[in-house]
């Protein structure tokens, strides 16, 4: 099933002529609405009326997450406060969070995007989605939510956590499709074989993962856990949340709806578009945002591309792969973006802390784990085992507390964490992703 025939099979070159008039309409709307967009073209000698074709991008100024922390809450917003609907955000590092908005027109495109994303991995408006991400400030459970109802199909909107009760609905209201991270389907197939439920005999024939990175021999475990295809997306909030790339059903790359999201990738050092099938850093431009459009924002994920027809599908969206790696040394844990950097401002606060830490990132059964290694001072460490304790959960309530996640703190003698000439090593990251 195609949810947008018309956009998703569309011709190249016709493709090319909307993907132009979106290029033109948007640079000048951010040129006359947004002071930095403004001041960057000008820096950069741009004139954005003599811009006519999306072949033109390249010699445009990019965009980085630090322009938006630079200009929070709402600097970079191209409409009034007033036409905002609905606004989210992502975890900061040390500073500000990254804030996006959206108005009625952006939420509209939202669930169209989410139901090209659906129905492209095998959903249909009959389907029940249980829908296990999270709601609130992160994009992923409205996301979900917005496309299913876009479809017309059945939500369930029961969010993160509650692993019992999931799989209770599960049974009871016969879902069909799940969506959630692959490393929560992974922990769900145990607790489901704890509770005596085999798996492989619910009803959901579609499992639609992400929020973090996994790979293809986790698929094959979770396809063989539950009996379901498993099914890769792919999005950022900064774009739209959900609803950027989703994989069909040959499992050969994510369709990227370049129609709204205009892909690029470039070279890591010399910012130069690689070929097709070579990795490089994803810069998208938003042609149809209204709140928050962004010019050549560059996501940060290294991935290759392919362009032409699927031979699977016959949609003629250019397909990306499997994010590869960061350009940063972001790590997305539970899908959750956690920069070391947060950390390290947290400890450096704590009275007895030395500046030498470690992240060890694991995975236990399905879930992932954050076990920080933290020195502390001669003095403190030759203290009593209490005062010991009482410092490592003084450590671990205040990162949680950052990181809306669960770690584990271990309390290490000075100079045991090994140092380095050069760039030192912060985390170390044992799964197999």
């Amino acid at each position: 099933m195609i949810w947008n025939e018309e956009i998703e099979c569309m011709a190249p070159d016709k493709l090319r002529k909307l993907q132009s008039e979106r290029l033109t309409a948007m640079l000048k709307r951010i040129y006359g609405n947004v002071p930095f967009y403004r001041q960057l073209l000008d820096e950069n000698h741009i004139d954005p009326k003599k811009v006519k074709r999306i072949d033109d991008l390249p010699g445009l100024p990019m965009t980085v997450k630090g322009d938006l922390r630079d200009h929070y809450p709402f600097g970079m917003l191209a409409v009034p406060m007033s036409e905002v609907r609905e606004v989210h955000a992502s975890s900061g590092t040390t500073g500000n969070p990254t804030v996006v908005a959206y108005t009625d027109a952006d939420i509209e495109l939202w669930g169209e995007v989410m139901a090209r994303t659906l129905c492209c991995a095998g959903a249909t408006p009959d389907d029940i989605v249980q829908n296990a991400y999270g709601y609130g400030l992160f994009t992923g459970g409205l996301g979900v939510h917005y496309g299913a109802l876009t479809m017309k199909a059945t939500v369930l909107p029961i969010s993160t956590g509650g692993t019992k009760r999931q799989l209770k609905l599960m049974q009871d209201f016969n879902t069909t499709v799940i969506t959630c991270t692959p490393s929560y389907a992974l922990y769900m197939a145990e607790e489901a074989r704890e509770a005596g439920i085999d798996p492989r005999k619910s009803n959901w024939r579609v499992g639609i993962y992400g929020a973090e990175p996994w790979s293809d021999e986790m698929r094959r475990e979770i396809e063989a856990a539950w009996d379901v295809s498993a099914m890769d997306i792919y999005g950022l909030s900064e774009i739209i949340g959900p609803g950027v790339a989703q994989e069909c059903s040959g499992q050969d790359g994510l369709h990227i709806f370049s129609d709204v999201f205009f892909p690029e990738i470039l070279d890591r050092d010399t910012h130069e578009p690689v070929a097709d099938g070579c990795d490089g850093e994803l810069v998208i431009t938003t042609l149809t945002k209204e709140a928050l459009p962004l010019l050549r924002y560059r996501t940060g994920d290294i991935v290759s591309i392919t362009h032409g027809q699927c031979p699977h599908c016959g949609r003629t969206s250019p397909r990306i792969s499997k994010v590869r790696g960061r350009t940063d040394d972001m790590l997305i844990i539970r899908g959750i973006n956690v920069f070391p950097s947060q950390i390290e401002a947290v400890l450096i606060s704590v009275e007895g802390v030395e500046p030498h830490y470690q992240l060890v990132v694991d995975r236990t059964g399905a879930l992932d784990t954050l076990e920080i290694h933290v020195e502390v001072s001669p003095e403190v460490f030759s203290d009593e085992v209490k005062a010991l304790e009482v410092l490592s959960k003084q450590i671990k309530k205040e990162i949680e507390s950052v990181l809306s996640i669960m770690v584990d703190v271990k309390l290490v003698e000075p100079k045991t964490i090994e140092r380095s000439m050069g760039k030192a090593k912060r985390v170390v990251d044992k799964r197999n992703i």
